[in-house]
């Protein structure tokens, strides 16, 4: 990017920043599309998670109640989910670091300078 003459050629550098830009904005959009699944207690329990973080469904298998001790089952499941939606955050965190990783390292280390919510 440093033309014969020692100078900083500004048009390369601005095409190169286009192109990360271009980059960053497909994987943030891989990102929006992505859903994880996490689980808990054998599959009793499923959280499945988008590429944001956000939780967008919960499901709790009819074999985690017991009919017989309503409060610690309730206890027991809350627990479930709170594990399974915890298993799918560390996912969707793996997949973030899987698609930005490579374009934030180039903006100064994982997600520094970059301003973006959750990344």
């Amino acid at each position: 990017m440093v033309n014969p003459g020692g100078e900083l050629n500004m048009q390369a550098l601005l095409q190169q920043a286009q192109a990360m830009q271009q980059q960053l904005m497909s994987a943030q959009a891989e990102l929006a599309e992505a859903e994880v699944e996490g689980t808990a207690g054998g599959g009793l329990v499923s959280a499945t998670v988008n590429g944001k973080g956000e939780v967008i469904d919960v499901t709790i298998d009819p074999k985690a109640v017991d009919p017989d001790d309503p409060q610690e089952t309730a206890q027991t499941i809350a627990d479930l989910v709170l594990a399974a939606i915890r298993d799918a955050e560390r996912a969707v965190g793996e997949l973030q670091r899987e698609k930005m990783g490579p374009l934030t390292e180039g903006l100064g280390g994982a997600g520094g300078g970059l301003g973006l919510p959750g990344f």
